[in-house]
C-alpha cells in the first residue's frame, strides 16, 4: 500500500479502510441479530416449556451478565494482543453458541447457550470502537462510530422480525440457526483483514535528569493506569449516562412486541414487525448524532455530551406522550419519532470514552463502559420490566421508563462540564500501521 495514497489522519487507504468498517458494521449487526432473535421467540417458547415473563426476560439478561463477566480481560486481549484475532474469534464463538440454540430442550439448556453468546460477544464493543477510532481521524470519530452503531438497531429489528416470522412457518429452532451462519462467514473473513500496531502503555513526565522544558518517556503504572478513568470525571458520568438510556433500549426491544401483542391484540409476527420498524428509525438516528455532534463540535468543544444531553430528554418526553398521555394511533407516531432520537447520544458518547483516554487503553475504556451499561442498563431492563409486568401489567412496566432515560440525561449534562479539562490530560500517540 503506498504512502501517497493514504489521505492523512488515516492508517490505509480510504477503500481498504472502508471495506474493513464494513466487515465490523456487519459484525455488529449479526451480533445483534444473534442477540435479540429470541424476544420475538417468547410465545412460542411460553407455549412449549410454560415460562413466566422474568424466566423470558432472563434469557436477554444472560447474554449482558457473560458480556459483563469478560469484557474486562478480553478488551485487555484487543489492547494489548490483536485487535483482527480476538475479533475473529470472538465472532466466532457467538455464532456457533446461536446455532447450537436450536438444539436445546430445557430453559437451563438455553440459558446455557445463550450465555456462550456473551462469551463470544464480550469483547466486540470495545474492540470494534477501538480500531474504528484508530482507523480514522479524530474529527470523524462520532460520526463513524455513529454509523457502525447504526447496525444495532438494524440487527435488533432483523432479528425481532425474521425470529417472528421463521418461527410462525417452521418452527423456533429454525430462527436460531438460520440466523447464526452468515455472521460466521463474515467473521472468518475477518482474520484476513490488516491491523495496526499495538500501542505502548507509556506517558510523558518531567524528569529531575532533563531541563524544564523536556519530558521523559516511562511506561505506565498500575496506578497510572487506573487514573486514567478515576481522573476522568467526563468519562465516570459518560458511562452512567449510557447504562440509564441503554436500560431503556434494551427493555424495548425486548418487551415492545409482547406489548403491541397483549394490549393491541396484534399476532406475534405482526407485533415483531411493528416493534422493528420502532427501533430501525435508530439507522438515523445513530449516524445523524454523530455527524450532528461532530459539526457542533467545531464551535463547542463538550458538545459530544451536550448532544446526548438533549437527545436523551427528548426521547424521555416522546416516550412519556406514548405510553401515559396518547394510547391510540399518536403513540406509534411518538414510538418511531423516539426511535430515531433514543439513539442519537450513542455515537458521541461512545467517542468521549475513546477521546479522553490513553491510546493503548481505548479498548479496555470502552470495556468499563460495556460493564456499566451492561449490569446495571442491559441485564436489568428485561428482568426489571419483566417482574413488574408478572406483578401488575405490562402497560405500567413499560411506562415506568422515562425515568431512566431523565437520569441518564442528568448524567451526561454534569460529565459536559469537565469534558475540556479531561481532554487536555490525554497522551498524543501516533499510531502506526502493521507493514
Amino acid at each position: 500500500m503506498k504512502k501517497d495514497k493514504i489521505p492523512e489522519g488515516y492508517l490505509f487507504s480510504k477503500p481498504y479502510t472502508n471495506y474493513v468498517f464494513i466487515l465490523l458494521f456487519l459484525l455488529y449487526m449479526f451480533d445483534y441479530i444473534d442477540r435479540m432473535v429470541v424476544t420475538s421467540l417468547f410465545p412460542f417458547l411460553k407455549a412449549d416449556w410454560n415460562l413466566t415473563d422474568a424466566q423470558c426476560g432472563l434469557m436477554v439478561s444472560a447474554v449482558y451478565w457473560s458480556i459483563v463477566a469478560l469484557t474486562l480481560p478480553v478488551s485487555i486481549l484487543v489492547d494489548r494482543w490483536s485487535r483482527r484475532k480476538t475479533i475473529g474469534i470472538m465472532a466466532v464463538i457467538w455464532s456457533l453458541a446461536t446455532a447450537a440454540c436450536a438444539f436445546t430442550k430445557s430453559l437451563p439448556q438455553l440459558l446455557t447457550t445463550r450465555t456462550l453468546i456473551g462469551v463470544g460477544e464480550a469483547g466486540y464493543a470495545p474492540g470494534g470502537t477501538a480500531m474504528i477510532a484508530g482507523l480514522y481521524p479524530q474529527e470523524k470519530r462520532s460520526w463513524m462510530i455513529g454509523l457502525w452503531n447504526a447496525s444495532i438497531p438494524l440487527g435488533s429489528a432483523i432479528g425481532i422480525a425474521l425470529g417472528g416470522i421463521i418461527a410462525t412457518h417452521w418452527g423456533w429452532r429454525h430462527a436460531f440457526g438460520l440466523v447464526a451462519l452468515p455472521g460466521l462467514i463474515v467473521a472468518i473473513l475477518f482474520f484476513f483483514i490488516k491491523d495496526y500496531k499495538t500501542v505502548g502503555l507509556t506517558v510523558s513526565r518531567k524528569s529531575q535528569d532533563l531541563p524544564s522544558d523536556k519530558r521523559a518517556t516511562v511506561t505506565m503504572s498500575m496506578r497510572d493506569m487506573f487514573n486514567e478513568f478515576l481522573n476522568k470525571p467526563s468519562l465516570i458520568f459518560t458511562y452512567f449516562g449510557m447504562a440509564g438510556v441503554v436500560f431503556t433500549t434494551t427493555a424495548l426491544m425486548t418487551w415492545l412486541p409482547t406489548y403491541f401483542h397483549r394490549v393491541h391484540g396484534l399476532a406475534e409476527s405482526q407485533a415483531g414487525l411493528k416493534s422493528s420498524a420502532v427501533m430501525v428509525l435508530a439507522l438515523v438516528g445513530a449516524p445523524l448524532g454523530g455527524y450532528i455532534s461532530d459539526k457542533w463540535r467545531k464551535k463547542k468543544i463538550n458538545a459530544r455530551l451536550l448532544f446526548p444531553t438533549i437527545s436523551t430528554l427528548l426521547s424521555a418526553i416522546m416516550l412519556f406522550l406514548a405510553f401515559v398521555v396518547f394510547p391510540g394511533k399518536m403513540q406509534y407516531v411518538l414510538l418511531l419519532t423516539m426511535g430515531i432520537l433514543i439513539t442519537a447520544f450513542v455515537s458521541a458518547a461512545s467517542a468521549v470514552t475513546q477521546d479522553v483516554m490513553h491510546p493503548g487503553m481505548r479498548a479496555m475504556s470502552y470495556a468499563v463502559a460495556v460493564v456499566v451499561q451492561n449490569l446495571l442498563g442491559a441485564s436489568m431492563g428485561p428482568i426489571a420490566i419483566g417482574a413488574l409486568s408478572d406483578a401488575i401489567n405490562i402497560q405500567t412496566a413499560i411506562s415506568v421508563l422515562p425515568i431512566a432515560l431523565l437520569l441518564a440525561a442528568v448524567m451526561f449534562f454534569t460529565g459536559s462540564f469537565y469534558y475540556e479539562r479531561d481532554l487536555a490530560k490525554v497522551e498524543q500517540v501516533k499510531l502506526e500501521s502493521i507493514p
